[in-house]
């Protein structure tokens, strides 16, 4: 069944990826989900430590703590901790992606050639949709 894509702007017609059976997008479900729980389990750690740093000073404490390379550090480490959950967001809406992928039997298409993804590039970056030729530059879009 064909498949939409979207390369640069364009809608371009893909057809299922033959080249991966029942057990291989089954393989790839399991891994993604287990990436996923990973990325949700670290943010909430994430956020939990945001909490606890917000709330583990008691009022007294406050008061007397507002030098200026005091304050300028708690803020730094805490826009440091809310980069690192905007980074699970983004990698768990690229998870939910490659899901869909799966759902839709087009998981290991390359976006941008349309070719099978190499199984090592697969299995080195499960979420991937692009294929190494397409991001190295060897393909002209």
């Amino acid at each position: 069944m064909p498949v939409n894509f979207k390369s640069k702007g364009k809608q371009v017609l893909k057809s299922v990826n033959e080249d991966m059976n029942d057990t291989d997008l089954e393989y790839f479900r399991q891994r993604i989900l287990a990436e996923l729980a990973e990325a949700t389990q670290e943010i909430d750690r994430l956020r939990g430590h945001l909490f606890s740093e917000n709330h583990e000073k008691d009022d007294h404490e406050r008061i007397y703590s507002w030098h200026i390379a005091d304050v300028g550090s708690d803020v730094m480490h805490q826009e440091k901790i809310y980069y690192m959950i905007d980074r699970q967001n983004k990698l768990i809406k690229m998870l939910n992606n490659a899901l869909e992928r799966i759902k839709d039997r087009t998981y290991g298409l390359c976006a941008i050639t349309g070719k099978p993804i190499s199984r090592e590039r697969l299995e080195a970056i499960p979420y991937t949709e692009y294929s190494f030729e397409a991001i190295s530059g060897g393909v002209n879009t």
